[in-house]
């Protein structure tokens, strides 16, 4: 049996909740001081499977898909923008961007985990698409993603056009929806337990210690 904490986050990289899920864990990790104890792996989810090549104004998709005036709209995305801020991670919403495919970027993901930079890969993109206001599908910005982590661009653009890699990350994604995933953030702790949006940090503190004096007495 292994020592560490096993976490899948299954998230989406234009999903701004998954992000704060995400810093909120990651201060409760660093504030317990256990990063050696966990093994975290970033799972595919995609918000929009089916969005055409050219996405969709943020404003008009919220709007179509949640039912979201432009006023609830603009209090979400400051409300999002000041819990960002309290975690280092810096929200430049404006009314322009565009909600955009995610599939090739979760394939990039896949690469990067083979490489053993998957966080830093996740990272880079949720930053060029939320900070950066960039277009996440396109492949020039998704090689700057790939280059701003040191990651072999040839190599990791190669999988976008490789069927098997591409049916891969699909499977991925079935599988998390089969057994019930169905918003993200969703975070599993060891495959047996799982917390369902971005939780307060306290709220993954009392997961991880729990799961942690578990480990002890078994």
């Amino acid at each position: 049996m292994s020592d560490k904490i096993r976490i899948d986050v299954i998230s989406d990289v234009v999903c701004p909740w998954c992000i704060i899920g995400y810093k909120r864990l990651e201060k409760a990790i660093d504030e317990m001081g256990i990063q050696d104890k966990i093994e975290l792996e970033w799972q595919p989810f995609e918000l929009n499977p089916d969005m055409p090549a050219e996405g969709e104004n943020i404003i008009e998709h919220i709007s179509r898909k949640y039912g979201s005036s432009l006023e609830d709209q603009e209090k979400s995305q400051a409300y999002m923008t000041e819990m960002g801020a309290e975690l280092g991670f810096q929200f430049n919403y404006n009314n322009e961007m565009n909600v955009v495919n995610t599939l090739d970027a979760h394939i990039l993901l896949d690469y990067a985990k083979e490489q053993g930079k998957q966080t830093a890969l996740n990272l880079s993109l949720v930053k060029a698409f939320f900070t950066d206001g960039k277009d996440i599908s396109k492949k020039e910005i998704l090689t700057e993603a790939l280059k701003r982590v040191d990651l072999n661009v040839e190599e990791a653009m190669l999988r976008l056009d490789d069927l098997e890699t591409r049916e891969r990350v699909k499977n991925k994604e079935r599988f998390w929806t089969s057994r019930g995933v169905s918003s993200v953030p969703t975070v599993v702790f060891n495959s047996t337990s799982a917390l369902n949006g971005a939780q307060p940090v306290n709220v993954y503190k009392q997961v991880l210690t729990e799961l942690l004096n578990k480990k002890q007495i078994l």
